[in-house]
């Protein structure tokens, strides 16, 4: 009842504060993909506007209201004291005679069906950007098509919806209830893309396309297709909120990866590590083994962590992924945790490839460094919560240092993982 009491109370603050200050709002969904692209869409429309955006993955009805009126989440929330802050910080905001911010980007999260839908209750958005749609949460959502109707189900709040259209079936339009779309990726077909012409783990270039405008070229610090579609999302958006292609490139230049987001780190014998850990589902999987196996590499490795909340497909899932793995491109596979022991490995297996699998991310680490040849790149993927497979990674870097670029660092996610690992 209390948390409940809350959230209606935050909500009412977020509607006055919108209804005074009159931001622009940039909403970002999706299966995958969200925080990246949220991230990018921040950086390019700083070019021209104050922004307000914030680091993390704040998208539930209780954190939302807090990241839009940019107040921190309190660190007990159980705290009556922390409550009346957050409620005194809220009127502070509300009552301010000057806006601190033009636009406000926000993710949205979901963990059950009408999720998304229930933000618009309360929030209009001016722009949403729909990432992916692909399984998620599987335990509360029997199939895709679920997926598809709830994460579209913001384009009922806003003002323009602009869908990935690599990512999101054609068959899924029908959940889209506005004729106002725009379509972003890296086909030909979408409205604004990327043509690449050249890209090492490193960065990419290329021109990007967009409607009215001749091709821009631009040179990324990032070269992985989800990250590319992000800076292509996050292009668009800034176009439509009226940022000239200048700042749009200048803009564009300045996005890197986010840790455990297609992250690259050195490691030890001069290996490279693709540290994509932040994560895990099965789309997100395939474009990180993709990635992988685009790089020229004497040896490439694939940690590769189980994908939590996949709920009744988790076994066919797993399985597609061990699938994937192509022995002619990969020296060897290193799971962690029990649903790729069980599905992913045998299916890898199968295809040929070597397989050692592990119930804990501190031993796969310490059996990739035994493993670890010269020059070899490391993909290491991997859901959070029981897997925290960039544990596997602090025995594989280069420079120790490095471990503060690494997910879940902080002594309390240090402490949960103190707790689950014997190993730890």
């Amino acid at each position: 009842m209390f948390k409940n009491f809350i959230q209606k109370k935050l909500e009412k603050y977020t509607q006055k504060y919108i209804a005074k200050h009159r931001p622009k709002i940039v909403f970002v969904t999706g299966s995958v993909g969200k925080t990246t692209t949220k991230l990018a869409i921040a950086t390019i429309l700083n070019e021209k506007y104050r922004v307000r955006v914030h680091a993390g993955n704040h998208n539930t009805h209780l954190s939302v209201p807090l990241a839009i009126l940019g107040i921190n989440y309190p660190d007990n929330i159980r705290s009556l004291g922390a409550w009346l802050k957050v409620r005194r910080a809220s009127l502070k905001r509300i009552k301010s005679k000057t806006n601190d911010c033009d636009v406000i980007v926000q993710e949205l999260g979901t963990d059950k069906p009408g999720d998304i839908l229930y933000f618009g209750t309360y929030l209009a958005g001016d722009i949403a950007v729909v990432t992916a749609v692909s399984p998620e949460h599987m335990e509360y959502f029997d199939s895709l098509d679920l997926i598809a109707q709830e994460e579209l189900a913001v384009s009922n709040f806003s003002g323009l919806t602009m869908i990935n259209r690599d990512d999101i079936a054609p068959e899924f339009a029908k959940y889209i209830t506005t004729p106002h779309i725009d379509t972003y990726g890296l086909g030909g077909v979408a409205e604004y893309r990327f043509e690449t012409s050249d890209k090492s783990l490193l960065g990419a270039n290329g021109q990007m396309i967009m409607p009215g405008q001749e091709p821009l070229k631009l040179t990324l610090k990032v070269s992985s297709e989800s990250g590319v579609k992000a800076v292509v999302a996050a292009a668009a958006v800034a176009s439509r909120l009226g940022v000239d292609v200048e700042q749009i490139k200048a803009g564009a230049a300045k996005i890197t990866n986010a840790p455990g987001r297609m992250n690259i780190l050195a490691g030890l014998r001069e290996s490279v590590i693709i540290d994509d850990t932040y994560n895990s589902s099965p789309l997100a999987v395939e474009a990180a083994l993709q990635a992988l196996y685009s790089e020229s590499a004497p040896q490439r490795i694939a940690i590769l962590g189980d994908m939590n909340e996949m709920g009744g497909v988790s076994a066919p899932e797993h399985e597609k992924i061990g699938r994937l793995c192509n022995p002619s491109l990969l020296d060897w596979v290193i799971t962690v945790g029990p649903q790729s022991h069980e599905h992913l490995a045998p299916a890898a297996i199968l295809q040929g490839c070597q397989v050692k699998s592990f119930n804990d991310p501190i031993s796969a680490g310490a059996f990739a460094h035994s493993v670890l040849g010269k020059n070899a790149v490391v993909l290491a993927k991997g859901s959070q919560n029981g897997i925290f497979v960039e544990e596997a990674l602090k025995i594989l870097l280069h420079n120790s240092e490095d471990e503060t670029q690494l997910v879940r660092q902080s002594p309390a996610w240090l402490e949960k993982k103190h707790k689950q690992f014997d190993k730890f």
